[in-house]
């Protein structure tokens, strides 16, 4: 009898709050977004400076995500960026690697010459070193290429270099989920 009542109770509440919650019990945000890009076919390309292939690594932990995996890039330098995504020079000399711009332009160089639908960067500084007053340590711009349409956010985290890095990866991978789920 009291089951009656709760499942629809749950279900109302699970409407109201899906986009905030990506899974149940031991789901990972991994697995949630690979299972996605899996049942949507949709193809991967990740291209990473700060967080040094940590996004890649998270992505194929899910079996069968080598159906749309495609690539990973760690381009940690200025050349890489140039030569392997496509970055301008002139918009690293204008806005440094840590931009907005740098992120923008890594996604969809990334999706661009490997040929998928989804295109994904991280940038920033993982510290502990390499931070300014303008680009304090943790800051971090993640890009995310979507069937011809890019999206930038801008993230400010605390924490040791390992800590930034893996914020920087879930939370890449949470709105990337955002993201698909719209579609």
């Amino acid at each position: 009898m009291k089951e009656d009542l709760i499942k629809p109770t749950f279900e109302k509440i699970k409407d109201r709050v899906e986009q905030f919650v990506y899974g149940e019990g031991e789901t990972s945000i991994e697995e949630k977004v690979a299972k996605i890009l899996v049942d949507k076919s949709m193809t991967i390309s990740v291209s990473e400076s700060c967080t040094g292939g940590l996004v890649s690594a998270h992505l194929i932990n899910y079996p069968g995500i080598s159906s749309v995996f495609m690539e990973g890039c760690v381009t940690y330098s200025n050349e890489s960026k140039i030569s392997r995504l496509g970055v301008k020079k002139e918009t690293l000399d204008k806005y440094g690697a840590v931009s907005k711009e740098t992120a923008k332009e890594m996604a969809e160089g990334i999706a661009k010459n490997f040929k998928t639908n989804v295109g994904l960067s991280t940038t920033g500084i993982a510290g502990p070193q390499g931070g300014s007053d303008e680009k304090p340590v943790g800051l971090v711009y993640v890009g995310i290429h979507i069937n011809g349409e890019t999206t930038v956010k801008k993230f400010l985290f605390n924490g040791n270099r390992q800590e930034i890095r893996l914020k920087t990866t879930k939370n890449l991978l949470n709105e990337l989920r955002l993201k698909l789920l719209e579609l």
